[in-house]
């Protein structure tokens, strides 16, 4: 499955759900680098989504900006699949 697949029933996924906020970034010369590729604010809890397919691996720079998230605060995390979204919002959601 294409990345592209997996974003748009992320999206999809993230649209039928009540309590959230997100949008899609969209890398180009006036984006920072490494910035995730969805970026929600799910019951107050802000997360950064980096898509990948099964297998596929984040850059450098995606996985400083994912530990850059986590000591602000917030969750940055690497899905493959709507499941992997499912994990790190009940995660986000039952923490301390």
């Amino acid at each position: 499955m294409k990345e592209k697949a997996i974003q748009h029933k992320i999206i999809e996924y993230l649209r039928g759900l009540s309590g959230v906020w997100f949008f899609k970034t969209h890398g180009g010369i006036y984006q920072a680098a490494g910035i995730p590729d969805i970026i929600l604010c799910y019951k107050g809890k802000f997360i950064g989504l980096e898509i990948k397919r099964p297998k596929g691996k984040p850059t450098k720079l995606q996985e400083k900006v994912l530990r850059d998230i986590a000591k602000a605060g917030g969750t940055g995390a690497i899905v493959y699949g709507i499941e992997d979204v499912k994990r790190v919002m009940k995660e986000v959601t039952t923490e301390g």
